[in-house]
């Protein structure tokens, strides 16, 4: 057999055992914390009403982040059934698809076989492409354009002006999938690889502005002009104003971390390859910086690739882990170039060892936790000692799990914001009629135990559920 044809099989098969790996058991967790149950919650009320702009949880309109999930999701749904497996089909291929550009960039550099294993097994890409979330979106696309704009740099015989078409439209794409950051990261880090290069952008790159931008706004606009046309001030200030602006310079949504924050969730979203990561940056000192060869070239780009998102996202007031996801695969590059000399043997049993390990903990060891973070089958208690119809009364807390499995039921309070059960009155709950369903922190339960009108009917060790007939 013909060399060439043998490493075609062989890349054949490992991407069907990635694709299998990757969409195993998407179903088997309920959708868990406060973004899984709200954003797949969003997609529902999208697909049922049939309105594609207007993002809404509740019946109220929702504006934290843009469309490109909700649509994957609500395409999902239509297809497949509304389901966990559905809500998480989108981000699973947007971590299948990260994994080929990373791939694609790899194989110019006889790395491709390297930064397929790595980019693949690092925990952080296999975690957040489980998950109803964006952050493995827009790691998908600032991929994508950041690979388009890295070959077009290479010593390559394509068609340049395509590349960079390819790296425009992916910034009008990332735009879509979690707003500016979509524009901050793919030109911040291109700015930042001609800065360590010590060089300006060739001409056609810096003509390329005056058509490009345009472009990627224009891709962009397909959701921003006919939501801003809808919603106009109101959009703008939820969306740009508080869910940007104010998220980065304040800490008006709760999640302040140290300066050293992302550094050290970076090595933690590289594993198991955490070894070898540390062991490329040791070497970034014997680079060429300036060299003109493909291999100086990705490694500088690479290095700001890795380096922006974690620079831009540590002065943010408000720090969550996946925020810096889309610098993990300028880190895969980084890790496989390590990984070029060694026996294939070495890095595939480490890429072997951790499939099986995730495989071992997703099948016997989270569900058990699951079912204490997630309110799914407290409810089904419920609707089998006869409250199925009652209106749910549910908690602000980290899980938001209510407001996906009793979509139909939560009551909403003006702002949006679940109505509680120590915000509702009992002259106002006759008022509404018939029974309630209401959730409250386990170590309360003891209060409402024996109450007239109160059954307690189950907890999770969490959460408590009661049911509430005043």
């Amino acid at each position: 057999m013909h060399p060439s044809t043998l490493a075609k099989r062989v890349y054949l098969f490992l991407f069907i055992l990635i694709i299998a790996f990757y969409l195993y058991g998407l179903g088997q967790l309920p959708l868990l914390g406060p973004d899984e149950p709200r954003y797949a919650q969003v997609a529902r009320e999208m697909f049922l009403t049939g309105d594609l702009i207007t993002p809404r949880l509740g019946g109220h309109t929702w504006f934290e982040k843009p469309a490109l999930l909700y649509w994957m999701t609500a395409a999902a749904f239509r297809v497949f059934g509304v389901s966990e497996w559905a809500a998480r089909l989108g981000p699973a291929i947007c971590g299948l698809l990260t994994i080929a550009a990373v791939w694609w960039v790899g194989r110019e550099i006889d790395l491709g076989f390297q930064s397929l294993v790595v980019t693949a097994t690092c925990l952080g890409l296999i975690v957040f492409s489980r998950a109803a979330s964006f952050d493995v979106v827009i790691t998908m696309t600032t991929t994508w354009a950041l690979a388009f704009f890295l070959l077009h740099e290479l010593d390559t015989k394509r068609n340049k002006h395509w590349l960079l078409i390819g790296f425009y439209c992916f910034v009008g794409v990332s735009l879509l999938a979690k707003g500016l950051v979509g524009i901050v990261i793919p030109f911040g880090v291109v700015g930042l690889y001609y800065i360590l290069r010590r060089r300006w952008p060739q001409r056609s790159v810096l003509l390329s502005l005056i058509w490009g931008v345009p472009l990627a706004l224009a891709v962009s606009a397909i959701w921003y002009g006919p939501v801003i046309a809808k919603h106009g001030w109101r959009f703008v200030d939820d969306f740009f104003v508080q869910h940007h602006f104010a998220r980065y310079v304040s800490n008006k949504y709760h999640h302040p971390q140290p300066i050293y924050f992302y550094p050290a969730i970076i090595l933690m979203l590289a594993l198991p390859w955490t070894v070898q990561f540390v062991e490329a940056l040791v070497k970034a000192r014997r680079w060429a910086w300036r060299g003109a060869d493909n291999l100086s070239v990705v490694r500088v780009f690479s290095f700001a690739w890795l380096l922006l998102p974690i620079v831009f996202f540590s002065f943010s007031s408000s720090k969550l882990p996946g925020y810096v996801l889309p610098a993990l695969p300028a880190a895969a590059l980084l890790i496989a170039d390590v990984l070029r000399p060694r026996k294939p043997v070495v890095f595939v049993s480490i890429a072997s060892a951790t499939v099986v390990l995730v495989l071992i903990a997703l099948t016997f060891a989270a569900e058990p936790f699951a079912e204490r973070e997630s309110v799914k089958h407290l409810l089904v208690l419920a609707d089998a000692r006869g409250f199925a119809n009652a209106p749910v009364l549910a908690q602000r807390s980290d899980d938001r799990s209510a407001e996906f499995y009793a979509y139909d039921r939560g009551v909403y309070n003006a702002q949006g914001e679940p109505v509680t059960f120590d915000e509702m009155s009992v002259s106002e709950a006759r008022a509404r009629g018939g029974k309630f369903v209401v959730l409250i922190p386990v170590q309360y339960v003891e209060n409402f135990r024996g109450s007239p009108g109160i059954e307690v009917i189950g907890d999770n060790g969490r959460t408590a559920i009661l049911g509430w007939n005043p």
